[in-house]
């Protein structure tokens, strides 16, 4: 692939940037293994006497119970705020050591700063990427529903 040109401004370059992490974000974002991954049924004698549709339907009054008992469907964890304090504690380290090396003792203050402002940002974003956990306890109440209901899940997707 070709370099992007010189002559485009670096703010039409960082936005390119960023919308194709954006996306790649997106992408990531689906799934089994996503927050937003909803029950697969198995066509069993209940599923094709009430039909896709109604199926569906009872899944989504289970999803709504589970939602009612507290339960979501990602794991609240904190996680971006996490990686932002751990990421601001390495940039402002590795900002510290910086600037004794290239501005001696007098500039350590001022690079550490930055590192940690640098870091920070930086270990947000990381986890942000990371930060779609699947709740196991809000699967297991959505299916144990689905199930008393005479449905079997076989998966999520």
């Amino acid at each position: 692939m070709p370099a992007l040109p010189a002559v485009l401004p670096c703010a039409i370059r960082c936005a390119l940037v960023i919308a194709a992490v954006a996306g790649l974000g997106a992408c990531a974002s689906t799934g089994p293994q996503s927050s937003s991954a909803r029950p697969v049924l198995y066509p069993n004698d209940a599923f094709n006497r009430m039909g896709s549709q109604a199926a569906q339907a009872q899944v989504q009054a289970c999803e709504d119970k589970a939602l009612d008992a507290g339960l979501t469907p990602r794991v609240e964890d904190n996680a971006v705020g996490r990686g932002a304090v751990r990421g601001a504690a390495v940039g402002g380290t590795l900002g510290a050591v910086a600037g004794i090396f290239n501005g001696g003792i007098g500039r350590v203050a001022e690079n550490a700063a930055k590192g940690a402002v640098a870091g920070g940002a930086t270990g947000a974003v990381s986890e942000s990427f990371n930060n779609d956990k699947p709740n196991p306890i809000y699967r297991n109440f959505v299916s144990r529903c689905v199930q008393e209901r005479g449905l079997e899940v076989i998966g999520w997707n």
